[in-house]
């Protein structure tokens, strides 16, 4: 008679244990989500970091745009007094594919930040529609 007893209380606990799991998600599934004041208020703020930083990107772009345009100058004039070979030009070409990459880089930057600034207001619209 003991096996059948500890036999059928290890089975009403498991069956209560189960029960309280369902009614755990249940609860879960069911309820709706509040945001919290600070979630709007600090999604606000990241939006505008991400703005400060998209301008400050695109600042950065326009600055090594015109950090080229200045090397294609000094290669030019270069080429013609010093010649092809000479160090001066290939300091100069060498410079020019800096200035280059640092144009690619600050454009990928800009995008990223872009990219956040989108998903960012997406979070803010988010959080006042569950406010």
């Amino acid at each position: 008679m003991i096996n059948g007893k500890s036999i059928f209380r290890g089975s009403v606990s498991v069956l209560a244990f189960a029960g309280l799991l369902a009614t755990g998600a249940w609860a879960q599934n069911g309820s709706t989500t509040t945001t919290a004041p600070g979630d709007v208020r600090s999604d606000t703020r990241d939006i505008r970091q991400d703005r400060r930083d998209v301008r400050s990107d695109t600042r950065d772009v326009r600055s090594n745009k015109k950090d080229v345009v200045a090397d294609k100058q000094n290669l030019r004039k270069d080429l013609a007094t010093d010649g092809k070979g000479s160090a001066q030009v290939k300091a100069d070409r060498k410079d020019l594919r800096t200035d280059k990459k640092d144009v690619r880089k600050d454009v990928r930057n800009r995008r990223t930040d872009v990219r956040d600034l989108k998903n960012d207001k997406a979070d803010r619209r988010q959080d006042l529609q569950n406010k």
